[in-house]
């Protein structure tokens, strides 16, 4: 007798469910902020000017990722009911408004930058804080999507 051979099905994906973003978004939101972020350090480290202006812009960098996170999860949470003390709200939104600030004041006064360099670091610095509030978007519609499954 001849036994059969048998096929190994695929493990079925995991189906995507209303509300959730798509795989590809996710990738794309990821992809940018890895973009942002990696070319705004490798700009950083090959950038001719003294070691404190570098720690400056490592620091705004990391300032308005955190800031516009931490403002997308309140307007989110507010949104959807959660509370959310008006306190934290405001900071919040004051944080990303200093940051952004802080970058801009910083490449306006930076004498030492070609002005492409510094439109070189403003087009990576929005394109990394555009990245991080999708992303934390599309956790949070993910993280719904499926509690509502």
């Amino acid at each position: 007798m001849v036994e059969k051979e048998e096929i190994e099905k695929p493990l079925p994906e995991k189906q995507r469910v209303e509300g959730e973003p798509t795989a590809a978004f996710k990738g794309a939101a990821w992809s940018a902020l890895f973009i942002g972020v990696i070319a705004y350090l490798i700009g950083l480290y090959n950038a001719d000017m003294q070691l404190n202006e570098k720690g400056y812009y490592f620091a705004v960098l990391v300032f308005g990722l955190y800031a516009s996170v931490s403002l997308q999860k309140a307007v989110r949470d507010k949104e959807e009911g959660v509370p959310v003390t008006s306190i934290y709200y405001g900071i919040s939104w004051f944080a990303l408004i200093i940051a952004i600030s802080l970058m801009g004041i910083g490449l306006y006064n930076a004498g030492s930058i070609t002005l492409s360099e510094k439109g070189f670091y403003g087009m990576s610095f929005v394109l990394s804080i555009f990245a991080a509030i999708t992303i934390q978007k599309n956790i949070r519609d993910t993280q719904r999507a499926r509690e509502n499954e």
